[in-house]
This record gives structure tokens, C-alpha cells and sequence, in this order.
């Protein structure tokens, strides 16, 4: 059902997210939402209020993404403006701005939490601290930026047409990054080596990515397919949408599932 609506809204909504910073934070429920106003809005959907809006893009702004360390701190969004913003949500306040594109962002990720990292729950500021911003564009590249210095340090060519999807590895595909693209085709790309890894094809549509221990891709051509990491091109199995719902797949999420107590697999 239903629980609540935002209808104030009057321009196309691209991207929501829940903002961990505000439950963690303040324990208020609250969505983040990337429009072609270009704007971005935070609203509390239990008091249905709104809270916060970033400006400074200049056209749609079609991806957000938070920070999964520091507690969803930082925001991350991408733009047909061709620039990448971050924004620090505690002050409101924009902190840099990511040029390098030829045409817009459709997608952007921010890299994972490093354990490793001692001052990972206190810093304020998350330059020098290793992390990176990784974006996917119309110009058909992908691009990793060095968050402290605002630089480019990766340039991945080889997808054919428009990036709409990138996702940083986890567990097993650590110092990677996942794309989806217009060109129908899942790519993994190692950011050591800046070098393409693997292709994975199969989808006879347009690809958006998720992420697990195997690589997992959702396509207009409505189909989530799974692949096998260690075997290039396999396919390990696919799942068919309804028939009856023909426009495809354009979103992936996996759900955390809690363990039964009892459970031992």
C-alpha cells in the first residue's frame, strides 16, 4: 500500500534515495529525490515535510548516491550539466565540483567504507582518506575522481554507447567497478590495473547493474540475469519478467535479509 506522497514536486523525479545520515542522525525518515528542476530535495515523509534543497546544478540532475561511510554524510550527484557535485548533508554546504565529462552523468557511485581506515567514524572531512567518486556518462566513458584532490585518475573506455550504470566491486570484486550500458553489455573494469577485465553479454536491451558476489544486471529487455565472475561470458541463470509488463527492467537493489537464529547455512 501506499503510505505517503510527495506532490509538490512538478518536474520528472530521476533518482530517490532514503538518507541514512537523517535516521542515524536525527531518527527522522527521510528520502532524497534528483529532479529535472535541477535540484535536490530531502523530505521527511513521516511528518511530510521538506528539509532541505541543494542548488548549484545547472541542468537535470539524473543520480545521487550517499556515502556509505561516515554515516551518509556526503552526497553524490551527477548531472547533464557534465559535472559532478558533493554536497556535505549535515551543513547543506557543496563541497567540490568534478569536471571532466564531455556530456552529461547519468550514474555515480561513491567508493566503499576501508575498514582499514582508523578515523573512518570521526573525520569530518573524508579528504585524503583514500576515497573516490566514480561516474558513468553519454560520452560512453568511465571515470574515477580523486575526492581530496577533485582530479581524474581513471578513464575507462570500451563501452559503445551510454553508461547508465556503475557500481564499485564488494567482497570478491574488490578495486573494480561494474557497468551497464545502452550497447547491452555488463562490463568489469579492475581500477589497479586500469584495464578491462571481463564483457559479459547476453542482454538484447539497455543494462543497469547491481552488485552482489556475483555480478547481477537488470535490462529493458526484462530480464535480471546473473553471472559467474570467474568464467567469462557465463551466464549462471536468468530471470524473466512478467510478460505482461513490457518495460523492462531499469533498477536493482539487493534486500539484506536478517538470519534466523537457528539457521546454520
Amino acid at each position: 500500500k501506499q503510505i505517503q506522497s510527495f506532490n509538490e514536486h512538478l518536474s520528472i523525479v530521476n533518482c530517490v534515495k532514503f538518507s541514512s545520515y537523517h535516521y542515524h542522525n536525527h531518527r527522522r525518515n527521510v528520502t532524497c529525490f534528483s529532479s529535472n528542476d535541477k535540484t535536490i530535495h530531502f523530505w521527511d515523509f513521516k511528518h511530510n515535510e521538506q528539509l532541505q534543497m541543494f542548488n548549484g546544478h545547472t541542468l537535470c540532475v539524473y543520480s545521487i548516491e550517499f556515502s556509505p561511510f561516515n554515516g551518509g554524510r556526503y552526497l553524490c550527484s551527477g548531472s547533464e550539466d557534465k559535472t559532478i557535485r558533493l554536497w556535505n548533508v549535515e551543513t547543506s554546504k557543496p563541497l567540490h565540483v568534478f569536471n571532466g565529462h564531455e556530456n552529461s552523468i547519468e550514474c555515480v557511485d561513491i567508493s566503499p567504507l576501508q575498514s582499514n581506515n582508523s578515523k573512518m567514524n570521526n573525520i569530518g572531512v573524508i579528504g585524503g582518506n583514500g576515497y573516490t567518486i566514480c561516474s558513468g556518462s553519454y560520452d560512453k566513458t568511465i571515470r574515477i575522481w580523486d575526492i581530496e584532490t577533485t582530479k581524474q585518475f581513471n578513464l575507462f573506455k570500451g563501452h559503445t554507447s551510454v553508461v547508465r550504470s556503475v557500481k564499485y566491486g564488494s567482497n570478491e570484486l574488490l578495486n573494480t567497478i561494474l557497468s551497464g550500458s545502452d550497447d547491452k553489455s555488463v562490463r568489469l573494469w579492475d581500477i589497479r590495473s586500469d584495464q578491462q577485465i571481463q564483457v559479459f553479454n547476453g542482454h538484447t536491451n539497455i543494462v543497469c547493474i547491481g552488485n552482489s558476489n556475483v555480478i547481477c544486471s537488470g535490462s529493458i529487455d526484462n530480464t535480471i540475469r546473473f553471472w559467474d565472475i570467474r568464467s567469462n561470458k557465463n551466464e549462471l541463470y536468468m530471470i524473466k519478467g512478467d510478460e505482461k509488463q513490457d518495460d523492462g527492467i531499469m533498477c536493482l537493489k539487493f534486500i539484506v535479509l536478517k538470519k534466523k537464529d537457528k539457521t546454520k547455512n
